[in-house]
């Protein structure tokens, strides 16, 4: 049996039959890695089919694909029952997910393919995106830099609003200093992909919470039809006191305040716009431990001056935004401001 988009599901394994890399890149959602050929084999084939043609490269290329068939067999089908059904898919649906399908079948099995492979199945998926995104009604959350937008997506989660967290699925702050150390952002196509999962989990009759995020997170693209969704949606504005705004970011970028190195590094990335005297002076009090002014600082005239302005440009239903108050940063209160948006959210 073959199929196409969907949201797979019915099947005891989704199986990858492309390389490592192929995989790292991007993969269906729950899938395992079961490469017909690894990342060198692939490389060594593809070079032969340059160099010696199809022929040739086919046949070295088939005795390696047999080779790694009958390893994942011996590792991963020895015990299985006769009514394990896996789905199973390559790039583009064709020989390496075919010569998996064709042993495992000839076993027993029922077989699965995706028709079209990885490469259909994205090009649907983004299809998808622009249906679906149009599909919920969005309550965006804005507020300056350190008001605790992320925060009060947490708390809104947590009592179980339905939430898109684009910078949480981007592992990125989205600031120029919102790099988080020892978390590379995923792949542009895994990024889509997370946020096509994450949608199609949710309830289009209830309201979806997400934060005013520019086009861009980090180095990866919001999708299109996400982007114009949320733009076109009315606004709750996270408003807090600026020095609470500053122990905030002091407790979520904390990373700066261990290794202030990184964070001097991280400043150099303002030279062109705040200039080099103004630069150095900041990583002057970072180097004599001085965080809060320069947070502080980082907050009035970098962050805060262009904030409202971008909104307006940016979000058609900002002006008529509603304010959502906060007295401090605490889990708490937090929590109050999520209830309160649940319920004036409820029967819109």
């Amino acid at each position: 049996m073959r199929i196409t988009l969907g949201q797979p599901g019915g099947f005891d394994a989704i199986i990858d039959a492309r390389s490592e890399d192929e995989y790292a890149l991007d993969h269906l959602p729950n899938s395992v890695n079961w490469p017909s050929l690894n990342n060198e084999e692939r490389i060594i084939i593809g070079t032969m089919y340059k160099q010696l043609g199809g022929f040739e490269a086919q046949k070295h290329g088939a005795a390696l694909v047999a080779a790694n068939i009958s390893k994942h067999i011996q590792t991963h089908v020895l015990d299985l029952p006769r009514n394990w059904q896996p789905l199973i898919y390559c790039w583009r649906g064709g020989k390496r997910s075919g010569s998996l399908a064709m042993v495992l079948g000839q076993i027993g099995f029922k077989i699965n393919l995706i028709e079209g492979g990885y490469k259909a199945f994205r090009a649907a998926m983004l299809e998808d995106i622009a249906h679906i995104a149009s599909s919920f009604q969005y309550q965006v959350i804005s507020g300056p830099t350190g008001s605790g937008k992320t925060r009060l997506l947490q708390a809104l989660k947590m009592e179980g609003a339905q939430v898109l967290d684009l910078e949480d699925l981007a592992q990125h702050r989205s600031s120029v200093l919102g790099h988080i150390p020892g978390q590379p952002q995923p792949s542009q196509k895994h990024f889509d992909m997370l946020v096509w999962q994450t949608l199609k989990q949710f309830d289009p009759t209830r309201v979806v919470f997400t934060e005013s995020e520019s086009r861009k997170v980090g180095n990866l693209s919001i999708p299109e039809p996400v982007m114009l969704a949320m733009r076109n949606s009315p606004c709750h504005e996270l408003l807090l006191p600026l020095q609470e705004r500053v122990a905030l970011l002091m407790e979520d970028y904390n990373f700066f305040v261990t290794d202030p190195e990184l964070f001097c590094r991280r400043l150099d990335a303002l030279l062109a716009i705040r200039g080099k005297a103004v630069v150095e002076e900041w990583k002057s009090q970072v180097q004599l431990g001085q965080f809060e002014p320069v947070v502080h600082a980082l907050l009035e005239t970098h962050y805060d001056p262009n904030y409202a302005s971008s909104m307006r440009r940016n979000f058609a239903r900002f002006e008529s935004h509603k304010a959502c108050e906060a007295i401090n940063r605490n889990e708490e209160t937090m929590r109050l401001l999520a209830l309160g948006l649940i319920a004036s959210t409820s029967s819109t």
